[in-house]
């Protein structure tokens, strides 16, 4: 015999669902016409912020969803920006990613982040999966991809903007700093201040090896003894910092100044010299590199190299926007340069 049906009075009775909201409504209660309310998900910056707040007042009243599976069909967008950096840890790519997201949500544009790591296979890996997901755009940290991975952007017909890095052929577009030009900055800055017995202290990515190269070079330039090279693996902590002006003095004792692949890495350093009494920066100069909100206030304050991250996700976003748009792109490499800031540690 069949259950019976729950009586009409029965309060764990399920009750009739309610009818999704639509679009109608929301543009009923804002009183503005259906397009108005579209646009408010698709191009917000293009309405005044008084009207854009009634219809988003009556989209939270409603409830109401907009099906974006339909606009994808019909526009053949995706509605999302995929952004992969090699690691959400800590704040090298902070900047990056804020700009990316505020530009892009301004044109109704959604950022999906990947952490790609520091290893070509988990690359391919994730572009594999997000290009079958077809954004609207890519933008990926770094331009030293495997040869699979770099033909995948090639010839996936999506806009795509390498960042953090120079080269003049890009896939598509570029926003970024030379890590060469860095390397050999931060050498002759050190070596302009008198410090004869250097050390660099990098990661174990590409572009750590290209700035201590580079930074090998420039004190060839001047003369001086070939700087003490000690890698860590990326991405670099205070902890690494640490151990490795342990292993640096065992190796030269007499080290006058350490650059640093990071800030963490640099404050590592820095806690370890003052555990064994060497004194920042008279005996020992310490330069990091990401310019950290922290770097500022740290005791003593940390000289850092500033890549303008957060400029460059602006003007990463405005390179997919304007591909998406159809605007014609002037410049498809921008070089943002970098800054040494100077604070008490070196």
């Amino acid at each position: 015999m069949s259950a019976l049906p729950p009586s009409p009075a029965d309060p764990t009775a399920p009750k009739p669902a309610r009818p999704a909201a639509t679009i109608h409504e929301v543009a009923r209660l804002a009183g503005v016409a259906i397009i108005t309310v579209s646009r408010s998900f698709t191009q917000p910056g293009k309405l005044s912020p008084g009207t854009l707040s009634k219809v988003r007042e009556a989209v939270a009243r409603t409830g109401y969803v907009p099906n974006r599976a339909a606009g994808t069909l019909r526009l053949a967008r995706s509605g999302f920006v995929a952004v992969l950096v090699p690691t959400l840890k800590g704040q090298n790519f902070s900047g990056l990613i804020e700009g990316l997201t505020t530009t892009l949500a301004e044109h109704g544009h959604q950022v999906l982040i990947g952490e790609v790591g520091y290893s070509g296979p988990r690359e391919d890996d994730l572009l594999r999966s997000v290009i079958g997901r077809r954004p609207d755009g890519i933008v990926i940290t770094g331009v030293m991809h495997s040869a699979e991975g770099r033909a995948l952007l090639a010839q996936s017909g999506i806009p795509v903007v390498e960042t953090w890095d120079v080269t003049p052929t890009p896939v598509d577009m570029l926003v970024g700093a030379s890590h060469e030009a860095i390397g050999y900055a931060a050498c002759t800055y050190l070596a302009r201040r008198g410090r004869r017995r250097l050390a660099h202290v990098g990661g174990d990515d590409e572009r750590a090896a290209r700035r201590a190269r580079s930074f090998v070079q420039a004190a060839s330039h001047f003369g001086l003894e070939a700087p003490v090279l000690h890698t860590v693996r990326s991405p670099s902590t205070h902890a690494d910092g640490r151990l490795a002006l342990g292993e640096l003095l065992a190796r030269r004792p007499d080290i006058d100044a350490i650059c640093c692949g990071s800030d963490p890495l640099a404050m590592g350093v820095m806690t370890e010299a003052r555990v064994r009494g060497l004194a920042v920066p008279d005996r020992l100069a310490v330069m990091g590199s990401g310019d950290s909100e922290y770097a500022a206030t740290h005791v003593p304050s940390l000289t850092s190299i500033r890549i303008d991250g957060l400029q460059a996700g602006r003007i990463a976003a405005r390179l997919v926007l304007d591909r998406l748009q159809g605007v014609p792109i002037e410049h498809k490499v921008v070089d943002l340069g970098f800054e040494i800031v100077e604070r008490e540690s070196a």
